[in-house]
């Protein structure tokens, strides 16, 4: 497994900035961003494969139908709730009542 992902963004290497200048001379490009992998956090998050945010949502825009047709929501998800009533016994909203909502586990 290799240290480093190159940026997934298809427009990275036309982001004119100093960090993807590369060759010496005449001979320069813009090169897409190396991304390294260095942490636990960054290998298991989406910037493994983007390197700014920019990038990130380049990509989403320009892919968005494809990811989406991935896993294609057909309906609503619902979550079976209880709501219950509970009355503040102390502070200054002492009296004062409020709805709080759990999740109903049907298993």
């Amino acid at each position: 497994m290799s240290n480093y992902n190159w940026c997934h963004n298809p427009n990275c290497h036309k982001v004119e900035t100093q960090s993807r200048v590369r060759g010496s001379g005449t001979n320069k490009v813009l090169r897409t961003r190396k991304i390294p992998l260095t942490s636990e956090y960054i290998r298991e998050s989406i910037w493994a494969y983007f390197c700014n945010q920019n990038c990130l949502h380049v990509f989403l825009n320009q892919f968005r139908n494809e990811i989406a047709n991935i896993n294609p929501v057909r309906k609503p998800s619902e979550t079976p709730i209880k709501i219950t009533t509970h009355t503040f016994d102390m502070g200054y909203r002492q009296g004062q009542t409020y709805k709080k909502i759990t999740a109903v586990d049907n298993d």
